[in-house]
């Protein structure tokens, strides 16, 4: 008797853990959600808060729900929930956080952990997105604050309906340590997870569903899109005003600076108040930038030093334990947030600073909060190491969104449901391929990047990264450790002026880009495999596309890290030092030289030589790039300005140009235009009266292709 009673409970035990069939409910067009035991209270979109973009999600076409239900299953077991989905022979997967050194992300494991970035690909970085998409046209989002463990095809079960190949290591030359695996397992160290699973029908539509599904990607303010120098830590009030005349005297773009953390009377930990030797008139000093057009953007962390005024204040509402000797206060709980947003309000917001660089809140275990901390609110510390950075940057959104005013700033955290959230990611890594890298990898997660120039070890490498950056989501020089300038190599200042200016000729076309991010979701620097033509498929290869792929080349061009396009119209190949020429991969169509009009090549990879005064950029067939005078800042509200269209290729054109006052919300209540410039007959059609549009009627057409 014994022994049956032992085995019915057995059996019962192994019936409540197996695998159990997901319920999908459509919650928007293309996309589904499915619950898995009893989630958290605090879950990444959660603390986002973002409201979808339903009339965008509608447009995207139809989509079927992409995946074997039965396929895919759920677990719970000893509190975790334990996941599985289904993948096929040649499917390719991407995003899983922000890689710096791999694009491809099938057969990897990742334990998607928000850290401080330590040069490995193992899920430990600034943003652990826990949102994959897939080559087969279709994303999934688990939605947990934890750390989640993701088995990206590397897990091959006992019961696979797929087994892999039995070889014998002794005699087989193919035998792989690795094996074929036809799933995606993840661990989620949760009692339950909401799981989202993204429809296509192509890649590109599963990552503007994503993003759209977050409120729409952000739309920054003109002037976030201009030039940027963040000055060195000590510098004062004086000091940076003299700064500001430098670049005026070199004539090189600024729109905004950086005061980094000698603002603060004490920094590490922070007290968020002026020091009043270095900064005796903040209003003023803010004042005497805007009079020369340029913008404040303040340095922090947020740990709250004991001098801080903040410091008894929020006290009650922090964790048990510091970071250098400064409290952490639980961004989830509303009492602590409008202390945060009362005293930030007062003592900079109300003077005139346009945004912030949010840094260190990422982590390093050794000196951040550890996970045995407790928080007043019950939020674990895990869960607020994943939040954290997240956090800051919907309560700052919120505290510029009350006054109306767009900001633009840097975060060393983020994490799903960003995308609508006004922050660039940056760290302290520095390797320039490994940036570009990131960049291609920011487009399939909702998050930005900006490849930040500090040093260099010549003027090559200077040039370079200084290239880089200008085709990116921000334009920055960080120089808050040496103090460098973009004339530091004198030999290149005049290939740095370049390609900053070109930069702002080019506004017009990154503004309706990022208009596109804010609308239909579509990523403003993407990965080549988002890319129509180029994607990642069985039978495309890299180098003509209608070959077949042997395995070299398939994994070359799912992982294609170094090139991305800057909107629909234009590649980005970038050069780094010692480089005397580059392979390009073109997607089907003509490319033509940005440069010179010239044919650059069609369905192939090409080898273009190294120009120290360019960056290789390449432009499609039919695409229209709408460029301004040069200048050093970006246009304010008001003004109009000639405009002058390129047209490559001898493909009819079209390009949708989109602008509103550049600075405010109130786009979002319709106080914008979209007008469409038409190649074939030289047209623009009319923008909308009485909203604003900051471009003369009469276009300037140039036909680069002759």
């Amino acid at each position: 008797m014994l022994r049956s009673f032992v085995l019915l409970v057995g059996l019962s035990l192994f019936a409540s853990h197996a695998n159990a069939q997901l319920q999908w409910k459509e919650v928007e067009p293309g996309i589904w959600k499915a619950t898995a035991g009893v989630p958290e209270k605090i879950t990444l979109l959660s603390v986002a808060n973002a409201t979808p973009a339903k009339s965008a999600l509608q447009q995207l076409p139809t989509a079927p729900f992409p995946l074997a239900k039965d396929e895919i299953t759920s677990r719970v077991v000893d509190g975790k929930v334990y996941l599985k989905f289904p993948l096929v022979k040649e499917e390719e997967l991407f995003g899983l956080g922000l890689n710096f050194k791999t694009v491809a992300q099938r057969g990897r494991v990742s334990q998607l952990h928000m850290d401080h970035y330590g040069g490995t690909d193992n899920g430990r970085t600034h943003a652990p997105v826990p949102f994959y998409v897939s080559s087969r046209g279709y994303g999934v989002l688990i939605d947990a604050a934890r750390y989640i463990t993701v088995y990206a095809g590397t897990a091959v079960r006992v019961d696979t309906k797929n087994p892999p190949e039995l070889l014998d290591r002794n005699t087989n030359k193919n035998w792989d340590s690795s094996p074929y695996s036809d799933a995606v397992e993840i661990l989620v160290p949760a009692s339950g997870v909401d799981i989202y699973i993204f429809g296509g029908p192509t890649a590109m539509n599963a990552v503007q569903r994503y993003n759209l599904f977050n409120g729409g990607g952000y739309l920054p303010p003109k002037w976030g899109l201009g030039f940027t120098q963040r000055v060195p830590t000590l510098y004062s009030q004086s000091d940076i005003l003299r700064e500001a005349n430098e670049f005026e005297a070199h004539n090189f773009p600024l729109d905004f600076i950086g005061v980094e953390p000698g603002w603060h009377s004490m920094a590490y930990p922070c007290t968020f108040e002026w020091d009043a030797k270095r900064f005796p008139d903040p209003k003023g000093f803010i004042n005497s930038l805007l009079q020369k057009g340029i913008r404040a953007n303040l340095w922090l962390n947020p740990y709250v030093s004991p001098t801080s005024s903040l410091y008894p204040k929020v006290k009650p509402f922090s964790g048990t334990h510091t970071v250098w000797n400064g409290i952490v206060t639980d961004f989830t709980i509303p009492e602590a947030r409008n202390i945060f947003k009362e005293h930030f309000i007062k003592n900079h917001i109300s003077l005139g600073v346009s945004g912030y660089k949010m840094d260190e809140n990422d982590g390093y275990d050794k000196w951040l909060w550890p996970d045995v901390a407790t928080f007043p609110s019950g939020t674990s510390a895990e869960q607020m190491r994943q939040i954290y950075g997240l956090q800051m940057q919907k309560m700052t959104d919120e505290w510029y969104r009350e006054t109306n005013q767009r900001t633009y700033g840097l975060v060393r955290a983020s994490n799903a449901g960003a995308s609508n959230l006004p922050y660039v990611i940056y760290n302290d890594y520095y390797s320039h391929p490994d940036f570009i890298t990131a960049l291609v990898n920011s487009s399939f997660i909702g998050v930005l990047w900006t490849p930040e120039v500090r040093a260099s070890k010549s003027a090559e490498e200077w040039v370079r990264r200084m290239q880089s950056v200008c085709f990116s989501p921000m334009a920055m020089l960080n120089a808050w450790a040496d103090g460098t300038k973009p004339w530091s190599f004198p030999e290149v200042e005049k290939a740095v002026q370049e390609v900053a200016t070109l930069r702002m000729r080019l506004l017009p076309y990154l503004y309706s880009t990022f208009a596109q991010y804010h609308f239909e979701g579509k990523p403003p620097f993407r990965s080549m495999n988002l890319v129509d033509g180029f994607a990642y498929a069985p039978q495309i290869t890299a180098g003509k596309l209608d070959a077949t792929l042997n395995p070299y080349e398939a994994k070359t061009k799912s992982d294609l890290k170094d090139q991305y396009m800057m909107g629909d119209n234009l590649l980005v190949a970038p050069v780094f030092a010692g480089e005397k020429s580059r392979k390009v991969y073109l997607p089907a169509g003509k490319w033509y030289d940005f440069y010179t009009g010239k044919l650059a090549g069609e369905n192939q990879v090409i080898t273009v030589q190294a120009e120290l005064e360019k960056i290789p950029l390449f432009v499609r067939d039919g695409g229209l790039i709408p460029m301004v005078p040069a200048r050093r800042q970006a246009p304010k509200a008001g003004e109009v300005l000639p405009l002058e269209v390129r047209v490559y290729g001898t493909a009819p054109g079209t390009f949708t140009l989109y602008d509103d006052d550049g600075t405010t919300f109130n786009f979002e209540k319709g106080a914008f235009s979209k007008v469409e410039l038409k190649s074939a007959n030289r047209s623009m059609s009319a923008p909308a009266n009485g909203k604003p549009f900051g471009y003369d009627k009469k276009v300037t057409w140039t036909f680069m292709t002759k």
